[in-house]
């Protein structure tokens, strides 16, 4: 009888080991990146991690792994959804295609100007597209800057829809993107961004598209010297958290976790602003041709079955409305 009895303590002791979340006392988080170590994104990661270690006595802090260590972006979502990555800076692109609520920030042209976006997605309408990811796995914590997208090219400048007819631009591995290529003309190219510049170098494609640091950071500008300020996408990036990790954290460790997140976003833009203007320096110095008289009312109208396709719901279409509604 005894035994027995050892014998199930030993097993409800097991049970209740198992039971406790295995990060309850130190944590150490996985963070993922694409984006090198100086970048904007993962510096503020790093505050991120400076503020939890402050607030916990070295308790929490992560473990950033910048520069496609962990994978491209595709890549590392599936590790955090699966719980191997904790923490991980992505663009929205690569969620478009199972949580549809991320599509509409990057509809091209849906924000007028920076302090639209930023009014946007750090309201209600934020909020609600961070909470639509949960059901998949992630947690959305903050929105970073990306900045604002446009076209550079080996070709040409880019004055109108016209002048991409037939032009090769790698995209990002997202629907939305294709479509958007597809509807002004050129032949989208769905490309991991680590491949880009020898595929543009070889002439593999024409062009891309992207923001004033990655067109400089990459190199890109050494080998696509036309650069047009269409400024088609200004969709913020997003740091999301492993579902699976939250979901073995206390209240007050998930409610300082969004704290430093939330706190780490203004660092992360006085970064990116200090960058694009270190960027356009280096590009301007290079002698490229910088479009930034684009006329865009030709490329907005072209964009009709682009959001047609994709806000494609009543529940899309409204938050399509809402957002442009927003002063």
């Amino acid at each position: 009888m005894f035994k027995k009895q050892v014998g199930m303590i030993t097993v409800g002791l097991l049970c209740l080991m198992i039971a406790v979340p295995a990060m309850a006392k130190n944590m150490v988080f996985r963070s993922a990146d694409t984006h090198a170590k100086d970048y904007p994104t993962v510096q503020a990661v790093m505050h991120m991690s400076s503020l939890l270690e402050k607030w916990t006595d070295g308790r929490m802090k992560i473990k950033i792994f910048p520069g496609r260590q962990l994978g491209e972006e595709k890549a590392t979502i599936e590790q955090t959804i699966a719980g191997a990555i904790n923490l991980n800076r992505v663009n929205l692109a690569p969620l478009n295609s199972f949580i549809p609520e991320t599509a509409i920030p990057a509809l091209p042209y849906m924000f007028r100007s920076n302090e639209h976006m930023y009014k946007v997605m750090g309201g209600e309408i934020g909020r609600e597209i961070l909470d639509a990811m949960i059901p998949h796995g992630l947690v959305g914590l903050a929105f970073y800057d990306s900045g604002a997208r446009s076209f550079y090219n080996s070709k040409r400048a880019i004055k109108s829809p016209a002048d991409m007819k037939g032009m090769k631009i790698r995209v990002q591995n997202s629907d939305l993107f294709v479509a958007t290529m597809e509807a002004l003309g050129a032949n989208a190219t769905p490309m991991e961004f680590g491949q880009v510049y020898e595929a543009l170098k070889t002439g593999v494609i024409d062009g891309a598209e992207n923001n004033w640091p990655s067109y400089e950071s990459t190199r890109h500008f050494e080998v696509a010297k036309h650069y047009s300020l269409d400024q088609h996408s200004m969709s913020p990036e997003v740091l999301v958290m492993s579902k699976i990790t939250w979901d073995k954290l206390s209240k007050e460790d998930q409610d300082l976790i969004r704290k430093a997140a939330v706190e780490s976003v203004q660092v992360m833009r006085d970064l990116w602003n200090q960058r694009v203007e270190k960027s356009k320096k280096i590009v301007m110095a290079n002698g490229n041709e910088v479009i930034d008289n684009v006329d865009k009312q030709p490329f907005i109208d072209a964009m009709g079955p682009v959001y047609e396709r994709f806000a494609n719901t009543p529940e899309l279409k409204d938050l399509v409305k809402r957002i442009q509604a927003v002063k």
